[in-house]
């Protein structure tokens, strides 16, 4: 399963190297149109490899979409949460129960639990 899993990460690696030999040329990014540029008297612009603006473009959608999916799956943790203390609850007073009962003589539990005395 190593093997694979390597196998796997040598051929992404090989993929991406290529990627980036083939976009090597530099691409200028600004941040804002022209017009609104010339409008403010700024001009943020960067000069980069066009390779390290896919990486990065790529890197932040993942990013975004890793934090989108946390948030969505608040409900789902928050109940998986809150049925883990229900199930904890539950052996508590399994065991307990159990406890005072005693041990059954031919492991039956629900007939020791008959036999119990009332409350």
């Amino acid at each position: 399963m190593k093997t694979l899993r390597y196998g796997f990460w040598a051929i992404v690696g090989l993929c991406l190297i290529i990627v980036g030999l083939g976009n090597r040329e530099s691409v200028t990014l600004h941040a804002m149109p022209t017009p609104l540029a010339d409008l403010l008297g700024i001009s943020p612009d960067i000069s980069l490899p066009l390779f390290v603006v896919i990486f990065i473009s790529v890197g932040a959608g993942l990013l975004i979409g890793f934090l989108w999916e946390w948030v969505r799956e608040f409900r789902i943790r928050s109940a998986a949460r809150a049925t883990s203390r229900e199930v904890d609850a539950l052996r508590r007073e399994v065991t307990d129960l159990r406890a005072k009962a005693g041990s059954p003589e031919k492991g039956d539990d629900v007939l020791a639990l008959l036999d119990a005395p009332a409350r």
